[in-house]
């Protein structure tokens, strides 16, 4: 077997020594693509001629897995289904969804289903429906939970496993070959990028030409404090109440600054999410930043099935994985929710509950699996077949039985919440690219908190 940087000049040597801006371009087609692809099928809003009720699905796309799945679902579904057609509608990866989300409710065009976010502001404010029993009752009871009034919400679109999808995907080979490993503590993390950096190559290739992505790299670092409020209530409620500051951050901010300024890969601020997998592929760096779990890995597998890859998560200092456990419930709870729209239609409700209850189903999950993500946690789980083919899917599994795993709960409880975690984003960005430093990112974000949330 061809070492992994005999195998990445290989790559190189057969795309005509490509530069690394046609790649990226490449990259970029194809994940703008993806989403045309997933979308196709009747326009919503009428029947087409088929008698059957159109309704839409609105979800969050930013891997070509994810769209993958979702199509596959929805096709398989409108294949059987005698009275309902259902629409995938991704909205592109260049956009912030929580602020699409706002931009929807201002129109009043709500889709029957919505991949939500903010759940607790748009349950408050009415926009989104009850879910029915006929498909809470095909869920694990741990995946779902009633609001105050007794009626659930949202319900789960993929597996709960926590923020294990936030980590680090890295080439197996070109590990092999200079003898590294997986760290284990924050300071061996540290030792394998120098390490890396001595060869002459990049470590770390990350994208924030999106808001959102600039998580995944900022999330395993902060994720230790974070984790110090989790008995308390969260870290953002914490702050809120004044029993923490923005400057509890500082340590991860300055850690941030650090692996920004020494070992990404340049070009970060105009690289998107989806071209990471490109990056490390072609050799253009060795590991890659990801919230996309099993899905980052099957998407390089479509690209070279011959690629070598596995993933960690970034250890704390002790080695602890601090992990964000997933919220069933309140304002960061994610998932599939009905609209009230949908609802006061009367058709379109029950259309939605017939796709929730075929989504929930063995077929759907096993379709699902097939395709490259990690199904919903059904109570016919053990029916479900696991997909254990794609390469580094091992070390995913892994991290759910690792000893050093610790689940953190942090719940925000402000309604504004999201809104300053735009501005939070944005803000860290900026520090990234020099031009605020780490004091007046403190600053700006202390201030910023402390409005947003009076306003809520």
């Amino acid at each position: 077997m061809n070492t992994g940087t005999e195998r990445a000049a290989a790559r190189k040597a057969s795309t005509g020594h490509l530069s690394r801006r046609a790649i990226v371009k490449a990259g970029a087609a194809a994940a703008a693509a993806a989403p045309v692809l997933a979308a196709c099928g009747p326009s919503a809003g009428g029947d087409g001629g088929s008698g059957k009720t159109l309704i839409r699905f609105l979800y969050a796309t930013g891997d070509a897995t994810w769209n993958e799945v979702v199509a596959a679902v929805a096709e398989a579904f409108n294949a059987q289904s005698k009275t309902t057609v259902v629409e995938p509608e991704p909205l592109p990866a260049a956009a912030d969804y929580a602020t699409a989300l706002k931009t929807v409710d201002a129109t009043g065009n709500w889709p029957a289903l919505v991949d939500m976010r903010d759940t607790l502001t748009y349950m408050d404010a009415g926009k989104i429906a009850p879910i029915p029993e006929s498909v809470t009752s095909l869920l694990s009871d741990e995946v779902y939970a009633p609001a105050e009034d007794g009626e659930v919400y949202i319900v789960p679109s993929t597996a709960l496993n926590g923020e294990i999808g936030f980590n680090i995907v890295y080439d197996k080979d070109y590990f092999e070959e200079h003898g590294l490993s997986v760290p284990t503590t924050y300071a061996e993390f540290i030792a394998l990028m120098d390490a890396i950096k001595a060869n002459g190559d990049v470590p770390l290739a990350t994208g924030t030409a999106e808001v959102w992505p600039s998580d995944q790299l900022w999330k395993p670092l902060a994720a230790p404090t974070f984790a110090q409020f989790s008995e308390a209530g969260g870290y953002w409620n914490a702050v809120e109440a004044g029993d923490a500051t923005i400057e509890d951050l500082r340590d991860p901010m300055d850690r941030l600054k650090t692996i920004t300024d020494t070992y990404l890969l340049e070009g970060w601020q105009s690289t998107q999410d989806a071209q990471t997998s490109t990056l490390i592929i072609n050799g253009d760096a060795v590991m890659a930043t990801s919230s996309a779990g099993l899905g980052r890995l099957n998407d390089i597998q479509k690209v070279d099935p011959e690629f070598n890859a596995g993933l960690f998560v970034i250890p704390a200092d002790d080695g602890t994985l601090n992990v964000l456990k997933n919220s069933v419930n309140g304002d960061t709870a994610s998932g599939i929710a009905i609209s009230k729209q949908a609802q006061e239609d009367g058709a379109q409700y029950d259309a939605a509950v017939e796709f929730l209850e075929f989504f929930y189903s063995v077929d759907a999950c096993n379709l699902m699996e097939q395709t490259g993500v990690v199904s919903p946690n059904i109570k016919a789980a053990a029916e479900v077949t696991r997909n254990s083919s794609i390469p580094g899917a091992e070390d995913y599994f892994a991290l759910l039985e690792n000893p050093k795993l610790v689940w953190y709960e942090n719940e925000p409880t402000n309604p504004n919440h999201s809104t300053f975690q735009t501005f939070f984003r944005q803000t860290r960005i900026e520090m990234m690219d020099d031009q605020i430093t780490v004091d007046e990112l403190v600053d700006k974000s202390q201030a910023e908190f402390e409005k947003v949330m009076d306003e809520g």
